[in-house]
């Protein structure tokens, strides 16, 4: 018996068009609003989806008032017409580290965002990541 392909990511094209969903946590509950995507320093492809979370629920272009910015794993998300779905739970993503948009990520904080979801060392992006210099840029917003 031969193994399933691996999933295709959604290029930067596509996850581009995710930007103003709502993202559903695994139990289907809206947690926040796509607002931005950081792509690979290196390769250019999208690694995390920028999530507005909490603040008021009055709409803005850039998210909510008062909102907090996280990184969600783009490999974790599935579109939905007008919504955006993820395996992670709604309080592991209220809880995650904040991002700041505007910035590019270091090593460092996107193995600590990886550390906070679970993703260990040998998988997914923290293995594309832990091997990079200390310090180094990996992911910049696009």
């Amino acid at each position: 018996m031969s193994e399933a392909p691996p999933a295709t990511l959604p290029d930067l094209v596509e996850a581009r068009a995710w930007v103003g969903s709502e993202l559903d946590d695994a139990a289907g509950k809206a947690v926040g609003r796509v607002t931005g995507i950081y792509a690979d320093a290196e390769s250019g492809r999208p690694v995390w989806l920028v999530l507005a979370v909490g603040g008021a629920r009055r709409r803005l272009p850039f998210g909510r008032r008062g909102a907090k910015a996280i990184a969600v794993p783009l490999r974790e998300c599935a579109a939905m017409p007008g919504r955006v779905w993820t395996a992670q739970e709604g309080q592991a993503m209220r809880n995650a580290p904040s991002v700041d948009p505007t910035r590019s990520l270091l090593r460092e904080h996107e193995l600590t965002i990886c550390l906070h979801y679970g993703i260990g060392e040998s998988v997914g992006r923290h293995a594309e990541v832990v091997s990079r210099p200390a310090g180094a840029i990996t992911g910049h917003p696009v």
